[in-house]
């Protein structure tokens, strides 16, 4: 029987055409026809106006999951793969693996993009489609959740990173290994997938401040955010998750404001709690303050988004505890 894959396109760099003497933005009618030989897949194509994927909003971040969950859950495809631009392709990637409940377990859900236009000498763009589309009606990618597929190389939303802004290995899931490979016309994988992230509830909060630390400064960075209307922020701090002491008061007013403060670092940290840390490290828990569980800052941030959905403070603590 011949799987069927939903194609979602957002008009991302692949599908970028600047040399040609019609110069503009392809379809994805458009670029499944510059995909290279039989892929023995069914493929539906549909487009979505999306902003420039270093401008995209969680709003339309949020209307991707839900296309790909629904075309998996009420549609009966096989798989879904969305065109994105490399940009933000992580963080629209792990919202989607958030919001995807039971439908991970229906089939794969792939994201893919591109370094070079689809007119550009060597375009990458055409390949990684093709390895997307058979990555995605793969029986192998369901219950995995959602995947990043560039390079012929699948990575797992919650570990890959846009690590070269120019190079054709543009993504990176290191310090983990990559999920897997396509080859042959199969996907296969070669570790262990991270385990499944916490159901979701609710709508989730969109409205969420990412905040980067430095030596003292001022707390009324955080609390502007706040009287903004954020209903939850993360800061980015240093080491395992440590941030300057001065900020230590305005954290335990915003516990008692029931505003969630999730804590993460500029590096690779382990998947622990800040209050399991060694004495002298993770002191923001004494306050209030949430560890980001070795999430990146930038995925942190769509973590508490998707928590926040869940309910107060306390609710987004016992979220990420099981995160």
């Amino acid at each position: 029987m011949t799987r069927r894959v939903l194609l979602v396109a957002t008009g991302d760099v692949m599908a970028y055409a600047r040399h040609t003497s019609r110069p503009g933005i392809a379809t994805a009618a458009d670029l499944l026809a510059a995909v290279p030989g039989n892929l023995g897949v069914e493929v539906v194509t549909e487009d979505v106006q999306a902003e420039p994927s270093w401008d995209t909003s969680p709003s339309t971040m949020v209307r991707l999951a839900r296309r790909a969950r629904t075309a998996l859950l009420d549609e009966g495809f096989d798989g879904v793969v969305v065109t994105h631009g490399l940009d933000t392709i992580e963080e629209t990637a792990f919202l989607t693996d958030l919001l995807a409940g039971p439908a991970a377990l229906r089939g794969g859900i792939v994201l893919t993009g591109a370094v070079r236009g689809l007119d550009e000498l060597s375009s990458d763009g055409p390949r990684n489609l093709a390895s997307s589309l058979v990555a995605a009606a793969d029986p192998a990618l369901r219950g995995v959740g959602a995947v990043v597929c560039v390079n012929d190389e699948l990575h797992a939303a919650r570990w890959v990173t846009m690590a070269d802004a120019t190079g054709l290995a543009a993504l990176s899931s290191a310090p983990a290994p990559i999920l897997g490979r396509v080859a042959d016309g199969r996907a296969e994988l070669t570790a262990t997938p991270p385990p499944r992230p916490p159901a979701a509830r609710g709508e989730p909060e969109t409205n969420v401040a990412l905040i980067k630390t430095y030596p003292e400064m001022d707390p009324v960075l955080v609390t502007a955010v706040v009287d903004a209307g954020a209903r939850g922020v993360v800061l980015e701090g240093t080491g395992v998750g440590n941030i300057p002491i001065n900020l230590y008061a305005t954290l335990s007013e915003l516990a008692e404001w029931d505003i969630p403060v999730v804590v993460a670092s500029r590096c690779h940290t382990r998947p622990v709690a800040l209050e399991d840390l060694p004495p002298a490290l993770g002191l923001a828990a004494k306050v209030g303050a949430i560890g980001a569980r070795g999430l990146a800052p930038a995925k942190a941030r769509y973590a508490l988004m998707v928590a926040l959905g869940g309910g107060g403070r306390r609710a987004v603590r016992d979220w990420f505890a099981r995160l």
